[in-house]
């Protein structure tokens, strides 16, 4: 075979953008022939975490082309994220075509290879707008889906219904859906918001669900030890192969500012002083934020379960934390808790000996980092697909405590109390339920570790465990 050229097109959003860099960096470990090249977009919040990847990246396969800055969609399409990104994506397809056209000779096509050998297209479930360019240029196409199986089934769902149904799911209905490769039937709160929303994101929702079938194969970042039921439920004729190629997970976390450094020290060295598996994490993500009642819930919460805590808090509006939280909150857990401004390093975290639970967005990265160092969550889902993955972790897997599985900080006047908060960590950190917990856990762990030890490297078949155990420093 000669060299393959990979073309890696990732979304704008962070979680997506990290997961598909990661498979990247991975894929070039297992065969000498492959090189990828990374279309980046311009997009808040990327700059940093691409420049990180810049050094190792120039002595490595795989190279970063950058596309230009386009202006960015109406405002008002920020009432629903997904349809934002999407019609930001469209815009990009003639700066990608003219990209394109500069790296793919004009007689390439997908049946034939040449001297600067074939050419493959690997696209984030958000960038199939994209797949116009690799027909033009004869090029297959493959999508990357950062989430899971679970979420990938409610796509294909939604694509066959509007076939039948084309207008948004109703919130409220007393149906419940019958998803496959779900064992139970999923009701409609736990289905991601977009495809309820009348404002563009049940509409960008169909029309990248529509395409999913077009591609030559779906990459999804799960593994089989997980959704081994889901995996064999769309061997249908009519999907696509499926290739599960997780846990892709990011070990040396996010890149972070001199003055995050300071306080990635104190983060450890309080955490260095606690017992083995004392900790309860609370981390809900890159825009996982609350507003100054539910703030103070937490915090009474987390004193009435009289755990260790170390809670990263983002807020929605600029002010100080003392003053949000209960008066006198912090005089009185004094060392027993670290509360830590807008930034965490959360992977570095979980792997820390004293973190014993997580309270979590249930965001796909996160929850993949969870099972690989085996740390139990309580599930409080925030938005997009996370209300599926929560009810996946505790309806399906059995993986997660309950917290909530249908909270959404979208247009929903909820509170979480702090009765509810001290009993969910009560129960991940306190008796037998715990100890059954920790052990499915662990085993889950075990599996996904099994699952990225044993590579093909040019047909023959080599333990890599060693590898993975020096990337993320277990």
């Amino acid at each position: 075979m000669k060299r393959t050229e990979l073309l890696f097109i990732p979304s704008p959003g962070i979680g997506h953008l990290v997961s598909m860099l990661e498979f990247a960096k991975r894929l070039i470990q297992y065969d000498d022939r492959l090189f990828i090249t990374i279309l980046s977009m311009k997009f808040p919040n990327h700059d940093a975490y691409i420049n990180s990847l810049v050094p190792s990246l120039s002595q490595s396969r795989v190279k970063l082309a950058h596309l230009p800055q386009v202006d960015p969609p109406p405002p008002e399409l920020l009432n629903s994220p997904e349809s934002y990104i999407y019609v930001y994506v469209e815009s990009l397809v003639p700066h990608v075509r003219d990209a394109l056209k500069h790296i793919v000779p004009s007689h390439s096509n997908s049946e034939t290879t040449h001297s600067q050998g074939c050419f493959v297209m690997v696209l984030d479930f958000f960038c199939m707008p994209m797949m116009d360019v690799a027909n033009e240029l004869g090029l297959p196409s493959y999508m990357f889906m950062p989430s899971n199986i679970g979420f990938l089934s409610s796509m294909l769902y939604l694509a066959t219904r509007h076939d039948q149904i084309s207008s948004e799911l109703k919130e409220s209905n007393p149906n419940e859906y019958s998803l496959k490769g779900f064992h139970n039937p999923v009701p409609w709160s736990a289905l991601p918001q977009a495809y309820f929303c009348k404002d563009g994101g049940y509409s960008a929702c169909v029309k990248m669900a529509q395409r999913f079938r077009e591609t030559k194969g779906i990459i999804v970042n799960s593994f089989e030890g997980l959704e081994a039921h889901g995996a064999t439920s769309f061997n249908d004729g009519e999907t696509p192969p499926i290739y599960m190629v997780g846990p892709v997970v990011n070990f040396k976390g996010q890149p972070h500012s001199s003055t995050d450094h300071v306080q990635n020290n104190r983060i450890f060295k309080w955490l260095d002083e606690q017992p083995q598996s004392s900790v309860v994490f609370l981390c809900f993500g890159s825009v996982g934020t609350f507003d100054a009642s539910q703030l103070r819930e937490i915090a009474s919460g987390l004193e009435c379960s009289g755990h260790r805590f170390l809670w990263s808090i983002r807020v929605q509006q600029p002010t100080i934390i003392d003053e949000i939280l209960p008066e006198g909150f912090l005089e009185r857990i004094g060392s027993k808790g670290m509360i830590c401004n807008e930034w965490a390093p959360q992977v570095e975290v979980l792997a820390h000996n004293a973190v014993g639970g997580f309270v979590s967005h249930c965001g796909w990265n996160s929850i993949l980092e969870s099972l690989w160092y085996g740390v139990p969550i309580v599930t409080w889902p925030v938005y997009a697909e996370q209300q599926l993955n929560a009810f996946q972790m505790v309806r399906e897997f059995d993986l997660a405590i309950e917290l909530r599985l249908d909270y959404r900080n979208r247009g929903h006047n909820q509170l979480v109390t702090a009765e509810e908060i001290g009993n969910a960590i009560k129960k991940l950190m306190e008796g037998d339920h715990n100890v059954v917990m920790r052990k499915k856990v662990k085993e889950m762990s075990d599996i996904a570790r099994k699952s990225v030890e044993k590579v093909i490297t040019n047909g023959k078949e080599e333990n890599r465990r060693g590898e993975w155990d020096q990337l993320d420093g277990s």
